[in-house]
């Protein structure tokens, strides 16, 4: 497996429906994460392994920036041609993903908090793997 690394995310176009969120990549395709999100007050904890990405939407909830936590398996040229950005952690570290978006490593699990004020939008967390996908709200109380 080789290097990877940070990677600046472009600005995506996002609808959010009854069904899930779709969101547009800048080479026009389209990801579809399915189900309404679990709203979440408090600290989110990943489970270990899992591929996490978050997405903060603008105040008009049509756009948005899209950011993998950790994810060792796409290239950074696909990432820079669809728009997602990337940011890569070691254990225990923390990063500003956006002004009112933290995350950080607990080893192997990613832990996101957010304040959706700040963000000034909607952030949405995604959390998958092969066989079980999650998607959550990060809401103030």
């Amino acid at each position: 497996m080789s290097a990877r690394n940070d990677v600046a995310p472009d600005t995506l176009g996002v609808e959010l429906t009854e069904d899930g969120i779709v969101v547009e990549y800048t080479d026009g395709r389209e990801a579809f994460y399915h189900g309404v999100p679990q709203k979440v007050t408090d600290t989110l904890r990943t489970q270990p392994g899992k591929l996490v990405q978050v997405l903060v939407t603008d105040p008009t909830e049509t756009e948005g920036v899209l950011m993998y936590v950790n994810d060792r398996n796409t290239h950074d040229d696909i990432l820079e041609e669809t728009g997602v950005g990337r940011v890569m952690l070691e254990p225990d570290e923390e990063e500003s993903l956006f002004p009112g978006v933290e995350v950080r490593m607990d080893g192997y699990a990613v832990e996101v908090e957010a304040d959706p004020e700040t963000a000034r939008g909607r952030v949405f967390v995604f959390e998958e793997d092969e066989l079980d996908e999650q998607s959550y709200e990060m809401v103030s109380e």
